[in-house]
């Protein structure tokens, strides 16, 4: 674990390969990938237009992994661009995108240094609970001032993270079995949590039990392939968070629960009004 003083390149570049790992994989995580981006989007274009009108929107998605939500915006009419730190997760965006008809660029991008002028968008994304894989203070705040950065005069920030504040009461130590597909084409995911001494981070190994037939052809092999995957986040809690916000300039920070949202994680809105 790093000083919380200071900012930790190697957990960035191991974020970076954790998420190259899982690209090809990722929606294997869902029971029908399709439709919970359909659904996040709609989700987020709720929340979009509720607050800048009715027109679409320039949108950044900073963390866009394979496009789990940039897509589901785009296909809401939003004009999005996609970055990721994992340059594979970027590129299967990509062509997510284009497999469905959609304008939207994708490079992949640290949201520490994010390679927009200012002023660029009118929202940023920052979803899925992506900004805690930053672990220091420094370097929520050097990421939180670039999203400012590149937003227009009262563009919207949205972030969702996990429900921390209920998580750090208990430190689960594991995730239920996710199921994707049935039979004996299913896979099954689920994680391993090591939480630290103080509760505010914990490193997590990310299993996959993906059946072997899948690429022998034969469904019926009755093989496992198993795919182990490690990272590391901070559990933010919600008011650390909107401390953090707040700290980089944004204004009005306020969460958003998912029972009131419609999106599946707690979710920050905030502003970019006053210079910091």
């Amino acid at each position: 674990m790093n000083d919380s003083n200071g900012g930790d390149d190697g957990n960035n570049a191991s974020v970076a390969r954790f998420y190259d790992q899982l690209a090809a994989d990722y929606h294997l995580i869902y029971d029908d990938w399709d439709g919970s981006t359909e659904r996040q989007g709609r989700a987020l274009d709720t929340v979009i237009r509720a607050a800048l009108g009715p027109e679409p929107a320039a949108v950044l998605d900073c963390a866009c992994g394979i496009g789990t939500q940039a897509v589901g915006l785009a296909l809401r009419g939003h004009r999005v661009t996609g970055t990721d730190i994992s340059p594979a997760a970027a590129a299967r965006a990509g062509r997510e995108a284009a497999r469905r008809g959609l304008e939207m660029p994708v490079r992949a991008a640290d949201m520490r240094a994010l390679p927009f002028g200012d002023g660029s968008f009118d929202v940023v994304v920052c979803a899925d609970n992506s900004l805690p894989h930053l672990l220091t203070d420094d370097d929520l705040l050097t990421a939180l001032g670039e999203m400012r950065r590149v937003l227009r005069e009262g563009g919207l920030l949205l972030v969702s993270t996990r429900p921390y504040d209920q998580i750090r009461r208990s430190r689960p130590v594991s995730t239920a079995p996710q199921l994707h597909g049935s039979g004996a084409g299913r896979t099954v995911t689920f994680q391993l949590w090591d939480w630290s001494e103080d509760g505010e981070r914990y490193d997590l190994e990310h299993f996959q039990l993906i059946p072997s037939g899948d690429e022998a052809g034969d469904d019926a092999c009755g093989d496992w392939r198993v795919e182990v995957r490690r990272t590391t986040y901070r559990a933010l809690t919600e008011r650390q968070l909107a401390a953090l916000v707040t700290d980089a300039g944004f204004d009005g920070p306020a969460w958003r629960q998912p029972e009131d949202s419609g999106f599946f994680q707690p979710l920050l809105t905030a502003r970019r009004h006053a210079a910091p």
